[in-house]
Order: C-alpha cells, then sequence, then structure tokens
C-alpha cells in the first residue's frame, strides 16, 4: 500500500510559513486525515535551532504520527540575503544558514523520529532547494544557503539509513517545492514562473503520498522527479 491509511495523524512544523501553511491547509482538508498537529515558532515559541525547544515540543505530543513535515527553512535570514561572490561571506550569516537549514533539520530528526508509527507505513518530509544539489551547481554564488541546504540533503539520507533498521516501513525523504510565491523568493524569482503555495503543497503531498520505504533518503521534486545529489 502507498497511500496514506484513513485516519492518520499528521504534523507540520513550520506550519506558520507561506509553504507551511499550504501544507498545513491541505492535510487539514484531506477527509483521510484523523489528526493534524501544528507547530511553528510564531504559534508555539517552537526553534528548531533550539534543542530544548524542539525536544519540548516532541515530548508534548502523545501518540505516534504517520506523517511528519518539516517546512522550515530561509534563504533571507534578519535581513542578509544569499551571497552574490566570495567577498560577501560572513561568519555569522553563514552560521544562522546552517543553524535553520542543517541543525534543525537534525534536531527535528532526533527528537520527532520516536514519534513515527512502527510496523506501518510512515513518512518524513523535510523542505530543501534543488540549489542545494552539488552536481546541479552550474551557477555558483549563494553559498551559505547552497552548503546549508547541501548538508540538510546529507542529514535526511544518513538518517533515512538509521530510521530504516527500526522503521522499516518509512519513507524519509529531502523535497524541493518548486519556486514558491512566497516571501522567501520575492527579489529572487526575477524571470522564473512561481507556484501559488497551495499548488505546491499539493503537489509535494501527492508525491509523498506515493513513496515507497525503498525510495527513503531520496532527494525529490514537487513533481516526483529524483534530484542529483
Amino acid at each position: 500500500m502507498t497511500s496514506l491509511p484513513e485516519g492518520y495523524r499528521a504534523i507540520v512544523i513550520g506550519a506558520s510559513g507561506g509553504i507551511g501553511a499550504a501544507v498545513a491547509k491541505a492535510i487539514g482538508d484531506d477527509p483521510r486525515c484523523g489528526d493534524l498537529v501544528l507547530l511553528s515558532r510564531r504559534h508555539d515559541g517552537l526553534d528548531v535551532t533550539d534543542e530544548n525547544s524542539v525536544a519540548d515540543a516532541a515530548a508534548k505530543l502523545e501518540g505516534q504520527f504517520n506523517l511528519v513535515f518539516c517546512t522550515t527553512g530561509g534563504l533571507t535570514i534578519e535581513g542578509v540575503g544569499p551571497e552574490k561572490s566570495l567577498k560577501q561571506i560572513t561568519t555569522d550569516a553563514m552560521m544562522k544558514q546552517f543553524a535553520l537549514n542543517a541543525l534543525g533539520t537534525a534536531l527535528v530528526l532526533k527528537h520527532f523520529t520516536p514519534k513515527l508509527v512502527r510496523g506501518e507505513r510512515s513518512l518524513m518530509a523535510f523542505l530543501s532547494a534543488r540549489v542545494g544539489s552539488i552536481g546541479d551547481n552550474h551557477l555558483g554564488g549563494w553559498v551559505s544557503y547552497r552548503a546549508s541546504k547541501a548538508a540538510l540533503n546529507q542529514i535526511v539520507r544518513t538518517a533515512s539509513v538509521e530510521i530504516k533498521r527500526t522503521h522499516p516501513h518509512a519513507a524519509v525523504v529531502a523535497i524541493h517545492p518548486g519556486t514558491v510565491a512566497t516571501t522567501l523568493t520575492e527579489g529572487y524569482a526575477a524571470g522564473h514562473a512561481r507556484m501559488a503555495p497551495s499548488e505546491s503543497a499539493t503537489a509535494m503531498l501527492s508525491v509523498l503520498d506515493q513513496l515507497h520505504p525503498e525510495q527513503s533518503g531520496h532527494f525529490l521534486a514537487y513533481d516526483g522527479s529524483a534530484i542529483e545529489w
């Protein structure tokens, strides 16, 4: 069986963001969903860069879940956008990119993996970005953001190997949402068509709904196509 079961339980982390809110709405509108937990920094104070915050959020949840979708991430953090050249790299900006995009992913995996159902289908997904692909990098620039997303991909890949031992029916993936019309892409999408958040959310959830455990650890796009590492 590839589809989520009737009455499945889901968690959306980062549910107050543009993509996160759209993912939350799409899951909430799914008649199969029996329970939906929404977590975000804005509404619950969840800070994925703070281990105590992540651990406390997970500890408050009772029972097990079929789907955990982490939609957190940042391109411009505290007013600092992606670098156009090496000379623009700063320690502070790069560390903040890694804290949110890479460390946050690792902490969510550490504390929310035990919340996944065992013995039956379960899914974990983390928002990545095509620009995090090392093999597909032909333009350069955006060093901190690219590197932090590449780190996210490796964290997901590595975690999937371990999770397979305890959750053989689970699929854990990094997923590219496409170029979505949110505040994250404003100012950086010139010449590129942007999808509505609802369109991206629906597409990604459709991909997740059809995943097989053999695809755990993969890096996928919103249309289900594989992205090279």
